[in-house]
């Protein structure tokens, strides 16, 4: 299975969060799967690569223009997706994924994930993101959701499309059911 990570390239992280990002890419390596993320050299997204690598995971990474100048390139990808703007990132990086999980993150990832829920609601896939929710991290944006819902402003339901997961194990029982229903 191919699995796409959403997380922060800053540095200076909680270190719980970057705890979690090398268990997380251990977790993908050890399973067999490939990672699919933005192929950054910095922050989580670096630790990430690094850990599922190490771990046997063959590591994809989706990379645009401004990234590449600056240097900022995860070594050693296996294989390297160049686009040229953080809008044609975000397509490619569901397009070769199977599900997606979200590390804590800033901006970038928030929009990930709300671009990719908004594209399942419209139709566009089916895949789901999981919110690896962290000491809580993502509980701000489920609230707003929650919030969304309860005005009547989100079709369906968005838990169909968002997942939560506390643990490695919870993620593990939620990408299970995707790959086999």
């Amino acid at each position: 299975m191919r699995i796409g990570v959403y997380c922060s390239a800053n540095p200076n992280i909680d270190q719980e969060f970057i705890c979690a990002a090398e268990e997380l890419g251990r977790w993908i390596g050890e399973k067999g799967h490939s990672l699919v993320w933005g192929g950054c050299s910095l922050g989580l997204m670096n630790i990430i690569g690094e850990k599922a690598q190490k771990a046997g995971a063959r590591c994809i990474g989706v990379l645009p223009k401004k990234i590449e100048e600056r240097g900022r390139i995860f070594h050693n990808l296996d294989l390297c997706i160049p686009c040229h703007t953080l809008s044609d990132r975000k397509d490619l990086l569901v397009a070769n994924s199977d599900i997606t999980i979200a590390l804590p993150g800033g901006i970038g990832t928030l929009d990930e994930v709300m671009t990719q829920c908004a594209a399942s609601t419209v139709g566009y896939h089916s895949k789901p993101v999981i919110l690896f929710n962290i000491k809580g991290f993502w509980n701000p944006l489920i609230a707003l959701l929650d919030h969304f819902e309860r005005e009547n402003l989100m079709r369906g339901n968005y838990r169909d499309r968002i997942k939560t997961a506390s643990s490695i194990e919870e993620i593990e029982a939620i990408v299970e059911t995707y790959l086999h229903p």
